[in-house]
């Protein structure tokens, strides 16, 4: 037996901003709310423990130091790396310099709070 990735939870100053963001760039809806303030965040057929992990966007007002020790990487599943890129830009992503060369099969982002992500080239199918 193995286990599977259920759920990512991400601590972040500000739980709404983070779910519609990350619900726009994956395709997730709102799964439910804590009373914390945690918003859950998944895919629209299957929710918490389907196919996909769903993110737990967790308030918090701890200052974020450095660079996070875990980072999501995303492909996309219906468009080219260029034409999701500009999506990606659209939604309020940001390109992020982390000393790349720019010989990268892959961009780096930030989300609307900084937390760094990756756009890989390869598509996949979706779930």
């Amino acid at each position: 037996m193995a286990c599977r990735i259920s759920e990512l939870v991400i601590d972040v100053a500000d739980p709404d901003r983070l779910a519609a963001f990350w619900s726009e760039v994956l395709g997730y809806i709102e799964l439910g709310r804590e009373d914390d303030g945690s918003i859950e965040i998944g895919p629209p057929d299957a929710g918490f423990g389907g196919p996909l992990p769903t993110l737990v966007l967790s308030p918090s007002s701890a200052p974020r130091t450095g660079k996070l020790p875990l980072h999501i990487d995303v492909s996309a599943t219906d468009r080219d790396q260029d034409a999701e890129l500009e999506r990606l830009l659209a939604l309020g992503a940001r390109l992020v310099d982390i000393g790349q060369t720019g010989t990268e099969s892959w961009h780096v982002l930030a989300d609307p709070e900084g937390n760094e992500f990756c756009l890989l080239r390869a598509r996949i199918k979706p779930v």
